[in-house]
């Protein structure tokens, strides 16, 4: 039964799905990051590994240890659904644990490890998390892509299903379809899954709470996109929280809420500011005038990321300044 405040370790959300949660609670990561393992027997494919606590390992053994294939990989594909520290840096040990439970079962045959996917960053764009992660990885502990790389890249509008699998299974329970979701990160995905009219959301879209971003302009774009493909699911798989059955509306929902506060803020742009220009921070005094000032802080970013939509969309001019106290003012 799903839980809507406490969630278990280890859960059957359906016949081809289990979630696993990467023991990771907090205050950014709710009960901790998502992952998921797809697909009714192994090969499967493993959504996220985690932040890489110790913790997480036995638990992902619990649910691999009984395939009904014992000469197929465990995990066939693993894909990141973006290059967060709390979606990757759990690759390593998932990947040490995928070689430890081949050679129990097969210990005469050669280990035959996962395809790594991801959405490409762009080339202008390094990660340190990201890069310190694959510097870990074995030779031998993935499967390369054709030209060497660590990651297999992804592509919008890409179906992927496990490599190997057994004559006579039905695909339908593996197949995901991708679609390239950037704001919350440039590479962003998430991922249509038919076998349970579900889509898998990673952090663009959240269990409980709203999502944090980089560009807002990009991000609604990407909500609209998800929402778009309404037809071909009705529940959401998040990154962290739990499963949302009212999907569809709680991304218009994500929509409306970005596009309310755009206009709470484009109405205190509209009164007369105080000491003789609106700034960021004081933008923030007066959307934010209900709730705690200890909130404001983390609220001026979100504010400021609207601000350089509202420039993008030629409705505000910044006068300068650093991002708290940079000076706007309405185009008339």
């Amino acid at each position: 039964m799903e839980k809507l405040a406490v969630l278990d370790s280890v859960t059957r959300i359906s016949d081809q799905l289990v979630r696993i949660l990467g023991q990771n609670p907090g205050k950014f990561t709710l009960q901790g990051t998502d992952t998921y393992v797809v697909g009714s027997s192994n090969p499967h494919i493993l959504v996220d590994t985690g932040e890489g606590k110790p913790e997480y390992p036995p638990f992902l053994r619990t649910v691999l240890e009984s395939p009904r294939h014992p000469s197929l990989p465990d995990i066939s594909d693993i894909i990141l659904t973006h290059r967060h520290q709390d979606h990757v840096r759990g690759l390593p040990s998932v990947l040490s644990l995928c070689r430890e439970l081949w050679a129990k079962r097969n210990p005469e045959r050669p280990f035959i490890p996962p395809r790594i996917h991801k959405f490409p960053l762009p080339a202008s764009q390094r990660d340190a998390v990201l890069d310190g992660t694959v510097s870990e990885l074995q030779e031998g502990d993935y499967t390369p892509a054709p030209g060497g790389n660590v990651f297999h890249d992804l592509a919008d509008g890409q179906t992927l299903i496990p490599s190997g699998l057994p004559p006579g299974s039905d695909s339908r329970d593996w197949t995901l379809q991708i679609l390239h979701c950037p704001g919350h990160t440039t590479d962003s995905i998430s991922l249509v899954f038919p076998a349970d009219r579900a889509l898998f959301t990673g952090d663009t879209v959240l269990g409980q709470g709203t999502a944090v971003f980089e560009d807002l302009s990009v991000y609604l774009a990407s909500l609209q996109r998800m929402l778009d493909f309404r037809d071909k699911y009705d529940i959401l798989y998040p990154g962290h929280g739990p499963v949302v059955r009212d999907g569809p509306q709680t991304i218009r929902m994500y929509i409306d809420h970005r596009l309310e506060r755009e206009a709470q803020i484009l109405a205190v742009l509209r009164t007369e500011p105080p000491g003789g220009s609106w700034t960021t921070w004081t933008i923030v005094s007066k959307v934010y005038e209900g709730y705690p000032e200890s909130l404001w802080e983390a609220a001026a970013r979100g504010v400021q990321l609207h601000m350089k939509k509202l420039e993008k969309d030629g409705k505000v001019r910044s006068l300068g300044g650093e991002w708290k106290v940079e000076k706007w003012e309405l185009v008339q």
